[in-house]
């Protein structure tokens, strides 16, 4: 009786499932040989093949495992040709049985063993190795050439680089005509003969809008700037695809040519669009042990009147919690890129902002409109007219009021690999900004370069040395004849770290005031610890004077520390630095600062 009982047959139902199914129980067990094949073609091979990889790709059943068997033929002669192998011998037993003689129609109940025997053979070179006709200029991969090794990728390069090089020059039809490979087994070489046809020389037709977008036709072929009547080429198709995605306001910018040209020699292109959402918020939080918290926002409209604008709003809250008076700013601005040519736009910015330090407090209002020139992604200028207001407490007294009307000039070139975390690269920042006094305030110019490189000394991005220099300099009025937003101090985050913010000035009537011209230099070290956390070790100097430049007898502080980073991804790494004064006279102490992206 005790084997009728309900264990004995869920003991019988298992067994049923066992016989039924029992490749799902039992792991295939998998051999590769390949003797005298290089290391790096075993390893290729292991990734690449259906059958060594059947765990992560989940095949189960005999029917699957077949399958994967009888397509990984063809998978590994074509990775030993891509090697430069071509003669040889692939075999794939599954339990004894050679695969490509298995039938899909008899698969046996188990497959528990798959073996791979891969006879590379020998190495082939390229005795014949032509393509034409080659356009000019054309450069052909070094690899396909008589006397060097035969490989398919040598081909396709060599085909890839023959077709563009007509593309180049204005052939938008090229393509390959015909191609004849031989392999001569007893000589070891590869004849490769390829013919191309070149197609007729073509010039830009017309630019056809689809997709569902909200931006106006007629701004889009501005801000686009196509190219209608000029030779093919496709560099100025990738410029016409960057500027339209430059505005900010496409989620999707596809520019893609018509198959067949028109009788007039002329091609079409298709221009497709997705709009991003039209609004995008976001927040930033910085925190340093005597500047309390900062926190930021910033509120954005695309396409505000559907010429593909960028209305921004910022706003900023400082100094919470710290030992200066709470203060902040408001700012807005709005970029219109379809006002000038395909690589200008135009903008109108305005800011109200409070600044309370322990040296000054100025309440400033800001109007200006201005336009900005694109020469590259990397490369900007801009420049504006308008006026400010200032209104000041600081060192040389109370309720001073400047007016001004001013002419900022900007320049920003950026080489660096990351925005948040460079590893090598430059970054340059140049602006100068002449001011007039109006009401009885005095004319001048304000000058400052922010410069800042970096190298990974060939590590890979695991060590990176930083450096940055700043400058700044005001030329014309008296010490106490500018606003002191315009004046430089030394201290802070962003100039020397173990320093109180803005603690090196000009001493003035018992007070400080900023100095007229500015110095900061800063260097880091960086080393990865593992993938996602970094060591830092840095040095700050500053030194501010009461000239326009900075003399012998000026004023300087420097600070020293470490910090640890912790890589967020594409948002750049988690920041803590820790600083102490190294040079100057300071009663701050200790100085942490908490932030994220890099220092600089």
């Amino acid at each position: 009786m005790r084997g009728r009982g309900p264990r004995a047959f869920v003991k019988y139902c298992l067994l049923g499932v066992m016989v039924a199914f029992p490749s799902s129980l039992a792991a295939l067990e998998i051999t590769l040989n390949a003797p005298g094949a290089p290391k790096a073609l075993v390893e290729r091979i292991e990734e690449t093949s259906s059958v060594a990889t059947a765990d992560s790709r989940g095949l189960d059943t005999p029917l699957e495992i077949l399958s994967a068997a009888l397509s990984d033929y063809r998978t590994i002669v074509q990775i030993l040709y891509d090697e430069g192998y071509f003669s040889p011998v692939v075999s794939i037993k599954l339990d004894g049985q050679e695969a490509a003689e298995m039938s899909s129609l008899t698969v046996p109940n188990a497959i528990n063993r798959a073996v791979i025997t891969v006879e590379t053979g020998p190495t082939f070179t390229f005795g014949t190795a032509v393509i034409a006709p080659v356009a000019p200029e054309t450069v052909l991969p070094e690899g396909f050439a008589t006397g060097k090794p035969a490989t398919t990728g040598a081909i396709q390069r060599a085909v890839s680089d023959g077709v563009q090089g007509w593309r180049n020059a204005g052939h938008a039809k090229a393509e390959l005509e015909s191609q004849s490979v031989i392999a001569r087994h007893a000589q070891r070489r590869l004849d490769a003969q390829i013919a191309l046809a070149p197609g007729p020389r073509l010039t830009f037709g017309k630019m056809i809008i689809k997709g569902d977008t909200d931006v106006r036709h007629r701004s889009i072929e501005k801000i686009a700037g196509f190219p209608s009547g000029e030779v093919f080429s496709p560099e100025n198709i990738q410029r016409v695809g960057t500027r339209l995605r430059r505005t900010g306001t496409f989620s999707v910018v596809s520019i893609e040519e018509e198959e067949t040209p028109n009788p007039d020699g002329t091609l079409d292109f298709i221009a497709t669009f997705e709009d991003l959402p039209k609004r995008r918020l976001t927040f930033g939080v910085e925190l340093a042990s005597n500047a309390g918290l900062d926190v930021t926002a910033t509120w954005t409209h695309r396409n505000v009147f559907r010429r593909a604008e960028r209305l921004r709003f910022e706003a900023a809250l400082r100094n919470i919690g710290g030992t200066e008076d709470l203060d902040g700013r408001f700012g807005l601005r709005l970029d219109q890129p379809d006002r000038l040519g395909p690589d200008d736009n135009t903008f109108w910015s305005a800011l109200l902002e409070r600044k309370n330090t322990d040296n000054y407090n100025v309440t400033i209002t800001a109007l200006a409109y201005g336009a900005r020139r694109t020469f590259s992604d990397r490369l900007y200028a801009e420049a504006s007219a308008g006026f400010q207001w200032s209104d000041a407490d600081d060192a040389f007294g109370d309720g001073r009021k400047f007016r001004y009307f001013i002419l900022p000039l900007r320049s920003e070139w950026d080489q660096r690999d990351s925005k948040v975390s460079a590893t090598r690269g430059f970054y340059l920042d140049a602006q100068a900004m002449p001011f007039v006094g109006l009401s009885g305030t005095e004319t001048g110019l304000r000058l400052f370069f922010d410069g800042r490189g970096y190298t990974s000394l060939r590590t890979g991005g695991r060590i990176v040395l930083a450096g940055r220099v700043q400058l700044g300099s005001v030329i014309g009025p008296a010490l106490d004849g500018v606003t002191p937003d315009f004046l430089f101090f030394s201290g802070g985050a962003g100039t020397v770290r173990g320093q109180p913010f803005e603690s090196l000035g000009i001493p003035v009537n018992g007070g400080v005031a900023g100095g007229k011209s500015f110095l900061g230099l800063s260097g880091e070290i960086r080393g990865k610890i593992t993938d996602a956390i970094s060591l830092v070790g840095f040095y700050d100097f500053g030194t501010v004077d009461t000239s326009s430049f900075i003399g012998s007898g000026a004023e300087y502080h420097s600070g020293a520390g470490l910090g640890v980073r912790y890589d967020l991804g594409g948002f750049g790494p988690l920041r803590l630095d820790l600083a102490l004064p190294v040079q100057g006279d300071t009663d701050g102490g200790l100085q942490f600062y908490i932030g994220i992206g890099q220092a600089f």
